[in-house]
């Protein structure tokens, strides 16, 4: 029983810090970076409290705002982080469809040579006269 609590104490740990960017330099999550001892010491605490990852992450957003967040909130303006890039590949992809399609049916104007110059033999009376 208590190996179990101590895993899903640590899953929960980790999940957290892997939740939050690091206030030291913004550059990373607390997982990724390990610069903020306090930081991880304070989220061990409020675990061992039992606060929920909820909680936790509502007192960090109330230190830092929603910057301190690794994944930004799904509302408001923030929709358009997980919107725009489905919207461009969508675009992209039937841009290309489009593009690259094959077209079916070739005008035969284009690949046919015309039979029969308007001024044929005007030309050829005018090359002769040359000679």
């Amino acid at each position: 029983m208590f190996l179990s609590t101590l895993i899903a104490e640590t899953d929960l740990a980790t999940d957290i810090k892997k939740s939050l960017i690091s206030p030291c330099c913004w550059a990373g999550t607390v997982y990724d970076l390990d610069h903020n001892p306090e930081m991880e010491e304070l989220i061990n605490q409020f675990i061992s409290e039992g606060k929920t990852k909820q909680e936790i992450l509502e007192y960090y957003i109330g230190l830092y705002g929603e910057r301190i967040l690794a994944v930004p909130i799904a509302e408001g303006f923030n929709i358009m982080v997980w919107v725009t890039p489905i919207l461009a590949g969508m675009i992209g992809i039937t841009f290309l469809f489009f593009f690259l399609r094959t077209p079916n049916d070739i005008p035969s104007s284009v690949i046919s040579a015309p039979t029969e110059v308007v001024f044929n033999d005007e030309i050829e009376k005018e090359l002769q006269k040359m000679d």
